[in-house]
């Protein structure tokens, strides 16, 4: 389970499950956005007993209005093991099923509260148990397939992280932090927390904890924390992280999650590189609430363990495009070279969504074919004779640093000064060159042959 948690927060994973729905209108979709997954502290033990489980109706077409509408909730594949708790704008048919009434969501809005359950286990509960919640839900003529939650039982400590607020506009050379609340919400203690960070390049972490080590790397710098402070069930801790954002800064990223110390746990998120410790003072847990009893090991609910801070930078970054002029006879194959310099001052990364930072198509000068591509270009058909090639670059590029992609060119027939032009593609919605650019006159360059 440790291992689990840690290679989903390395690579960046989600952690939540959004069940689907068909188009009854042609002009929108509805959804139900609900937990794949939702693990209850077993009885007995102390603790929190009950968990609220958030179901949202959400839909896509942000310019129509959705009416009201009525979520139906069938709970009877857990009413062995589990109760449910149903909120006031809920009418239940029986201690398993209700029917929820739901707000409409005026233009400009896509999303809504339908149902805030709750769950608890039974006092004689089974824990090895499991079942599923159903949802469906109806609004004017849109209807959805069902979603589903998987509902399971688990003995010991739950260790979670609330979530911190986005950054937006920072200006570089300053100070910020990141704030959360560290909360246990199983039925027994953790007497030791391993927490990992991960702060993106542009950012610094101020602080070199002794209780601490850390580990530089291509896209930041991690660091790998032992808390030694009991959490207790239905205790919380704020833990907070000072950031400097860097003159580099611009699309950044924070990452941290939590776990119960062990030897095991800790080896495994060092994996195969050198860590350094710290020696600055030591970095603690400041409790917000009272703490209650009973040790426990692993962790039985992962899915919030793991949270990722987007900070962006008020910050530039001028890309250039060069391209090449090659020279061959008939029959020959040459390589032509197009390159993608990062002039800065700001490196550029899509660390969430994973967007190259340029795209390029590329197209054969006259008299040559394209006949080898790296394996980041896939070619598009724009009539009977005219391939594009778009090649990507990687999802970062530092400042000051360049990628070249280079292009085999069989020269078909000798064509004096033949060329073609290339430039980066600007408007990718996942990562927009227009917005952090302020150059795109640079952007252009031209591949000739002979």
């Amino acid at each position: 389970m440790k291992s689990r948690l840690l290679t989903a927060a390395l690579a960046g994973c989600a952690l939540a499950a959004v069940g689907a729905g068909p188009v009854h209108a042609a002009s929108d979709q509805l959804w139900i956005d609900v937990p794949s997954e939702t693990v209850l502290p077993a009885p007995g033990s102390g603790g929190p007993v009950q968990r609220t489980l958030a179901v949202r109706v959400t839909h896509d077409n942000t310019e129509s209005e959705v009416a009201p509408g009525r979520l139906t909730v069938d709970a009877s594949e857990i009413a062995s093991f589990a109760r449910v708790s149903w909120p006031s704008n809920c009418a239940p048919e029986s201690a398993v099923k209700a029917v929820c009434d739901f707000p409409g969501m005026p233009a400009g809005t896509n999303i809504v509260t339908a149902a805030q359950l709750g769950l608890s286990a039974l006092p004689d509960a089974d824990l090895e148990a499991t079942g599923y919640v159903r949802h469906t839900a109806t609004a004017g003529e849109l209807t959805t397939f069902p979603a589903e939650t998987r509902i399971s039982l688990g003995d010991g400590p739950d260790l979670g992280l609330s979530q911190a607020e986005y950054q937006r506009d920072l200006r570089p050379g300053t100070n910020t932090q990141v704030s959360a609340t560290v909360g246990n919400n199983g039925n027994r203690s953790v007497q030791r927390t391993l927490l990992w960070i991960n702060a993106s390049y542009g950012l610094r972490l101020k602080d070199r904890h002794s209780n601490c080590e850390y580990r530089q790397h291509e896209t930041g710098t991690s660091a790998l924390c032992v808390l030694d402070e009991a959490v207790a069930p239905g205790e919380q801790y704020a833990l907070t992280t000072g950031l400097r954002v860097g003159h580099k800064a611009l699309y950044e990223r924070f990452d941290h999650s939590v776990l119960p110390y062990s030897d095991q746990a800790l080896e495994e998120a060092r994996g195969e590189g050198t860590w350094t410790p710290g020696t600055g003072p030591e970095l603690d847990l400041r409790p917000v609430a009272a703490p209650r009893a009973v040790a426990g090991e692993d962790d039985i609910d992962l899915s919030d363990n793991y949270r990722t801070v987007i900070l962006d930078a008020r910050n530039t970054a001028d890309l250039r495009l060069t391209g090449s002029r090659v020279r061959g006879a008939a029959g020959d194959t040459v390589t032509a070279a197009v390159t993608v310099h990062n002039r800065g001052p700001a490196w550029v990364a899509s660390l969430g969504a994973g967007a190259a930072v340029a795209t390029v198509p590329i197209q054969a000068p006259e008299g040559t074919t394209i006949v080898g591509v790296p394996e980041n270009c896939w070619s598009s058909e724009e009539g009977a004779a005219v391939t594009t090639y778009f090649c990507r670059t990687p999802i970062y590029l530092h400042d000051k640093a360049s990628y070249t992609m280079e292009v085999q060119l069989r020269i078909d027939e000798v064509v004096r000064g033949a060329r073609t032009t290339v430039e980066t593609l600007n408007d990718d919605p996942e990562l927009s060159i227009r917005e952090f650019d302020p150059n795109l006159r640079n952007n252009r360059a031209r591949i000739v042959v002979n």
